[in-house]
């Protein structure tokens, strides 16, 4: 891979000579601009606004435009005067756990390639030590003529280096969110929850540009003098406003089920029942179940009586009529003719 940038890497005291490689590349499929009639290529020419004559990129300089519309000439020598400590170092300046960049700073990777043998071995202690302390390294570092940011990491035995945004380039999510209130249940949390699982993890080197590919089959076809690829079928009963938000999910995990040939039906959770606001018909059963509450209320005593009944000294054949004896029995005529007989038998005593 070829270099686009040679300096060092400054490492406290210690130097290591390296080269910049660009790590990643862009696959987009470009297109040029052509005449629709004719089929020429659309070409761009430099002319100067002032006397119209076009311009060679050798006549071509720099200059700064001012509130007011004027411009102020800026020269190569005006900028190489500039103190720029950075201009050919990386310069390391501290060390921090990884979870403290803020994904939102990330902007270009580069691969650190350690340029020429006395590079190797402190190239490799710089590998290691970032290895061991699970850190990475925040550097200041220029590139095209601006000063920048950058992130120090390992990746297999390469130190890899993503330019970083200022903090002040990072934009605050201003009016971004939902500005009305959103009450999400517990459910729907739980489909949510179900519907990452099923999903699960991806390897990212499997995933690819499906457009790119559609893209580069349209071409081949146009090529070969043929019409191209045929529209796809549009999709019918999608799209729309999601009504249902808890069926809208219970059919998103049906169907990651059924993509990774799982045959097993989905469980569907419903919202769960609270305690605090009861239904009509909840207070229906409450009050039948107060009224069969009275009804065994009621037929206490009767319990009672059958209790007695199962005493030795009393036996009757039927506990209903015991129910209904509760009472002390009315003394009857017989049962009165013998008291008053006991009492005309005792003698009394005289008194002297």
């Amino acid at each position: 891979m070829r270099s686009i940038w040679n300096g060092a890497i400054s490492f406290g005291l210690v130097s290591i000579p390296i080269k910049l490689v660009n790590a990643t590349e862009s696959r987009s499929v470009s297109f040029r601009q052509v005449h629709t009639e004719d089929g020429g290529r659309i070409r761009y020419k430099k002319v100067c606004e002032l006397d119209g004559a076009e311009v060679t990129q050798a006549e071509i300089g720099k200059a700064y435009e001012d509130a007011d519309g004027t411009m102020i000439p800026i020269t190569d020598e005006d900028l190489a005067a500039l103190p720029l400590p950075t201009a050919k170092t990386i310069e390391i300046v501290a060390f921090v756990p990884a979870g403290e960049i803020d994904p939102l700073q990330m902007d270009a990777a580069y691969y650190l390639s350690a340029n020429g043998v006395p590079a190797a071995k402190p190239y490799t202690l710089l590998r290691e030590a970032l290895k061991r302390s699970d850190k990475v390294a925040v550097a200041k570092y220029a590139l095209r003529g601006r000063e920048r940011l950058g992130m120090l990491r390992v990746v297999d035995d390469v130190i890899a280096m993503h330019g970083l945004l200022w903090p002040d380039e990072i934009r605050a999510p201003e009016g971004v969110a939902p500005e009305t209130p959103v009450t999400v249940r517990e459910a729907e949390l739980d489909l949510a929850d179900a519907l990452m699982a099923t999903l699960g993890e991806v390897d990212i080197s499997s995933l690819h540009d499906d457009y790119r590919e559609a893209v580069e089959e349209m071409i081949a076809a146009k090529a070969e003098g043929g019409a191209g690829v045929a529209p796809p079928e549009p999709e019918t009963g999608g799209g729309g406003q999601v009504i249902d938000l808890m069926a809208a999910l219970e059919s998103s995990v049906r169907a990651a089920k059924e993509a990774r040939g799982e045959a097993a039906p989905v469980t569907e959770l419903r919202p769960r029942k609270r305690t605090a606001a009861a239904t009509p018909k909840e207070t229906g059963a409450k009050k039948s179940t107060a009224k069969t509450a009275a009804k065994k209320t009621a037929a206490a005593p009767a319990r009672k009586s059958t209790a007695e009944k199962k005493q030795p000294a009393t036996k009757q054949p039927t506990p209903a009529k015991k129910t209904t004896a509760k009472k002390q029995p009315t003394p009857t005529k017989k049962a009165t003719a013998k008291k008053s007989t006991a009492k005309k038998a005792t003698p009394h005593k005289r008194t002297a």
